[in-house]
């Protein structure tokens, strides 16, 4: 396990205080839910605690961590997708004076939009403008190539746009 500026490795503890926050973060853009987020993350580290071999790079921790939660929202969301299949979806009421206090306007319509978007173009654009990646970042936590990255994110950005659009015009 390993500091961001490539120094020596630190230890779990560390880690877990450093980075937990901005990969519940990452993982409730992904799952649109906090419960499932911090589930998510909590997870990731317990596989982290629980693999039989070290990493090879301990360097690598956090690289780890983010492509283990980026798997496990895709998980988390696969099976609330079973569930919703099996089972009529709850009644949601509208959002609490809270919830909607909390963001400002232009960031609601902006993470309505992303909601709006395909898992791997909601995925790109997270991992790119939220998480601060870089392509080959986004790549190996994606396992996609990095023109895959590019093409995606340049779609998605469209999208986002075009359903922005629309709902400031409704």
């Amino acid at each position: 396990m390993s500091s961001d500026d490539g120094g020596p490795p630190v230890g779990l503890d560390e880690l877990y205080a450093t980075h937990r926050l901005s990969l519940v973060r990452l993982a409730l853009l992904l799952v649109d839910d906090v419960a499932s987020a911090e589930d998510v993350v909590h997870d990731a580290f317990a596989r982290m605690v629980a693999r039989r071999t070290p990493l090879r790079d301990p360097h690598a921790a956090l690289a780890y961590l983010r492509t283990s939660v980026v798997n496990g929202s895709r998980s988390a969301l696969r099976r609330r997708r079973t569930a919703r299949a099996y089972a009529p979806p709850a009644d949601v009421g509208p959002a609490s004076p809270e919830d909607t206090a909390v963001l400002a306007e232009e960031h609601r319509a902006v993470l309505d939009g992303l909601a709006r978007l395909g898992r791997r173009q909601r995925e790109v654009l997270v991992l790119r403008y939220w998480s601060g990646l870089s392509e080959a970042d986004i790549a190996a936590t994606l396992g996609i190539s990095r023109g895959t990255v590019k093409s995606t994110a340049s779609r998605a950005l469209g999208a986002l746009e075009r359903v922005m659009t629309q709902e400031e015009q409704a």
